[in-house]
């Protein structure tokens, strides 16, 4: 069963610097109907105005997958971690039993543009855990490249999380399949552009929340960037 779930129909919170869109019930955006998705509980994509950022603030038994779309993010954490995270990287928090971290736009003229997710992990209060990779963008044309996932399969980043996330850039004559076990749950974001999931064809920031099925076929690609999540039940 796949259900589509439009951009337009997402939260939306305006703080000023910050413009975020939540996917789920997140802060002062309580939606009962959309509390999560199997063990995926936020997607915020966020636009960080030029010179800001979030302070210093903490997180515990999450894992958290930051994925820049545009412009940079500076991050620093309580594990001693300070770094850049550019479009392309990928980044992992396991905030575990606890961790404090400040990620800000030091840029003075372009706004950053990304997309924060969290994880349930299986476990709580495991030790707080750090990675960064780089996935170019020709390793993701036309196909779902694993970036996340619960091994660090194929150059992956490690998630103590029941889950796979894959990433795919896509236009017209461009196909991927990827099986599902239908007793798991998958969720399709369309990052940007236009795509046919299953047939349904999703616009920028649409979803798709699939259950009972046996696969999600990408095709139709127009400027087409797409996060498509494998999720425990």
């Amino acid at each position: 069963m796949l259900t589509v779930r439009k951009s337009a129909d997402r939260g939306h919170a305006d703080h000023g610097w910050l413009q975020s869109h939540h996917s789920f019930s997140f802060a002062d955006y309580h939606d009962p109907a959309h509390m999560g998705w199997g063990n995926l509980r936020v997607i915020n994509e966020d636009y960080v105005a030029p010179g800001t950022g979030f302070g210093t603030h903490g997180h515990r038994d999450m894992e958290i997958v930051t994925y820049v779309i545009a412009g940079l993010l500076a991050h620093k954490d309580s594990m001693g971690n300070g770094t850049d995270i550019p479009p392309g990287d990928v980044q992992r928090m396991s905030a575990g039993r606890g961790v404090r971290h400040s990620e800000f736009n030091h840029a003075p003229d372009q706004t950053t543009h990304l997309f924060q997710i969290w994880i349930e992990p299986r476990e709580t209060g495991g030790e707080p855990g750090y990675e960064q990779k780089s996935f170019a963008d020709a390793d993701k044309r036309g196909r779902l490249r694993l970036i996340a996932s619960e091994n660090g399969a194929d150059g992956s980043v490690t998630i103590h999380a029941d889950a796979s996330l894959y990433a795919g850039l896509f236009d017209a004559g461009e196909t991927a399949v990827l099986p599902l076990d239908p007793k798991r749950k998958a969720y399709v974001h369309v990052v940007r552009g236009t795509v046919d999931v299953n047939g349904r064809t999703l616009d920028t920031g649409d979803a798709a929340l699939l259950s009972d099925d046996t696969g999600v076929t990408l095709a139709n690609g127009n400027a087409a960037e797409v996060l498509v999540f494998d999720l425990a039940p």
